[in-house]
């Protein structure tokens, strides 16, 4: 063989060689990190509802649909998961929870289900056993409507408890603070401390403060408990994160955040701990806050889709529970008491003027009829001074009490009512009791009233308020009874949700609440890799097991960030 016919022969090998790298190349990338087959894929996708098999690469689902064709395209690197059956939903949205706040409450004394003042005053004396003197105890989740009296506490139980402690326990719903005498005594509240705007001082019929504080009156104590510092925090909010990641959670709405949190939120993206995609909402108090972001400008998709930074969450009232929201009449319970307002209109129509002009969403807690109207009245206001601004989705947290006039006015405004369905079955034994058996059957917790408009209404748990898993609330939406089966029927069951609605709450419809329906919310073709799988098939499964159903494998972006050993 010449010279020129071994040139010609190594040169064509390096060509076929070449070509066989590029093919090879070009294989690895279309082929699938992982694949689910053998499922029942509820798609949450109206063009194609159902699937039993999909291939992600990277952080995207690149096909959906059977079993047989999907398996095809696995590679030699590819992870395929037999899922044997199992139902896969899209990643679950909680569109309304306080990340710290879960954190948090797993640190202190939980006082959830607590049947007495005297129960609570036990878990006070001997947390005080493990502390030294002068130490502050803390804790939360008491609700007086589940003890025998159905009163607020004062402060003497707890002082015997704990003579040497400050106490201050957080109500349930997280409106009102119980303290002891140490703690009185420490903020320095007397007879002649003044209620606060937005806040009550419950008193005795000398005047003398009894140890509960609502709503803005809990800031006396607040300012004199010793802040967390940035690790416990930290560690607070990672451990809030595994949490919702275990109950199949792949994105959160951070119901009211400040800048050290959310300075906490990108040092854990950076470090790569930072599997929930968060949808953060400014707290309105902090007014320098809400300027900065107003000046710069909305934050979309950081991190690869992890961090949004694009509402503002103020608050018109208070709390039903602790009679802080406000109501258009008297508390049946307590005559002479409207309940309160917070943020008032002028106060969240400034804020709502605003954010229109700087793109801006804006989410307001209004749980009493006359809280979302007066929220409503608001925003109607904002969006005639800003008629250019098109699908603004303005939200109103919680939309609990509705007012008949007030109901058609969501879908008239395209206002989203980001309501909790676990508060409806937590709150319903005495509901009644706080605005009479009209109000209750008119405008409480309405959600079918307000789906049949067309309004968008994401769920969530409000957690710490509510236990964040996502079952407990889709059970409470479909059947409008507790954990225990109560009442027969539901309560006011013409208000439920189907099963798709309640799915739909907390999935579509969270993606919706924060602009991102393009990228998640269902399982299609060129969205977001973030995938639940279930223990049951919660659309099929009597009611009650839908209860005890479980994440058995949780994807965001492609990831596991959690699976059951031994589920597949």
């Amino acid at each position: 063989m010449n010279r020129q016919m071994i040139l010609v022969t190594l040169t064509a090998g390096a060509v076929i060689f070449t070509l066989l790298l590029l093919i090879q190349t070009k294989a690895a990338r279309r082929t699938p990190d992982l694949v689910l087959v053998n499922g029942r894929i509820i798609t949450m996708n109206a063009q194609s509802p159902s699937a039993t098999a999909i291939a992600i690469k990277a952080d995207r689902i690149v096909a959906v649909g059977a079993s047989d064709e999907i398996a095809k395209m696995a590679g030699a690197s590819t992870r395929v998961v037999d899922l044997g059956g199992k139902t896969v939903v899209p990643g679950l949205i909680e569109s309304h929870a306080h990340l710290l706040g879960m954190g948090r409450a797993m640190m202190i004394l939980d006082l959830t289900g607590a049947a007495s003042e005297e129960a609570i005053a036990d878990l006070v004396r001997a947390r005080a056993a493990e502390l030294g003197p002068g130490q502050w105890i803390e804790g939360r989740g008491w609700d007086q409507n589940l003890w025998e009296v159905k009163r607020f506490p004062t402060f003497q139980s707890i002082s015997e408890a704990a003579p040497q402690n400050p106490v201050c326990l957080t109500r349930v719903d997280g409106h009102a603070v119980w303290i002891n005498r140490a703690a009185i005594e420490a903020c320095a509240i007397t007879a002649a401390t003044a209620d606060p705007a937005g806040g009550r001082i419950e008193r005795d019929g000398a005047g003398e403060p009894t140890g509960v504080l609502v709503d803005n009156a809990a800031d006396l104590v607040g300012a004199k408990i010793p802040p967390l510092t940035r690790s416990a925090k930290k560690e607070a909010l990672l451990a809030a994160i595994e949490k919702c990641n275990a109950f199949g959670f792949t994105s959160f709405h951070d119901a009211g955040a400040g800048a050290d949190t959310i300075s906490l939120y990108r040092e854990i993206l950076e470090e790569g701990d930072l599997t929930l995609r968060m949808n953060v909402m400014l707290s309105g108090s902090d007014a320098g806050l809400v300027e900065d972001y107003f000046d710069s400008g909305p934050v979309r998709g950081e991190g690869g889709h992890f961090l949004a930074i694009g509402s503002v969450k103020l608050f018109a009232d208070g709390a039903l529970g602790s009679r802080g929201a406000a109501l258009l009449e008297d508390y049946a319970d307590e005559a002479g008491n409207t309940g309160l307002l917070i943020d008032g209109e002028e106060r969240i129509f400034e804020i709502a003027d605003r954010a229109l002009a700087a793109g801006f969403q804006v989410c307001t807690h209004a749980i009493g009829d006359r809280g979302n109207r007066v929220c409503l009245d608001a925003y109607e206001r904002a969006f005639n001074a800003h008629p250019g601004v098109d699908d603004p989705r303005f939200r109103i947290e919680h939309a609990q009490i509705l007012d008949e006039n007030d109901i058609a006015r969501f879908a008239k405004l395209g206002v989203i009512a980001a309501m909790q369905s676990q508060h409806c079955t937590s709150d319903m034994a005495w509901v009644p009791a706080r605005i009479g058996a009209d109000r209750s059957a008119e405008g409480a917790y309405v959600w079918k009233s307000l789906l049949d408009l067309g309004v968008s209404l994401p769920n969530g748990s409000d957690a710490p308020v509510e236990s964040a898993n996502p079952f407990y609330g889709i059970y409470a939406a479909v059947t409008r009874k507790d954990r225990t089966g109560k009442p027969t029927g539901g309560w006011y069951p013409d208000q439920r949700m189907t099963r798709e609605q309640a799915l739909e709450s907390f999935t579509l419809s969270g993606a919706h609440a924060s602009f991102e329906e393009d990228l998640k919310g269902s399982i299609e073709k060129g969205k977001l890799a973030d995938i639940t799988v279930l223990s049951k098939d919660i659309m099929s499964v009597p009611a009650e097991e839908i209860l005890t159903t479980d994440a058995l494998l949780t994807i965001v972006g492609g990831k596991v960030v959690h699976e059951v050993n031994g589920a597949f």
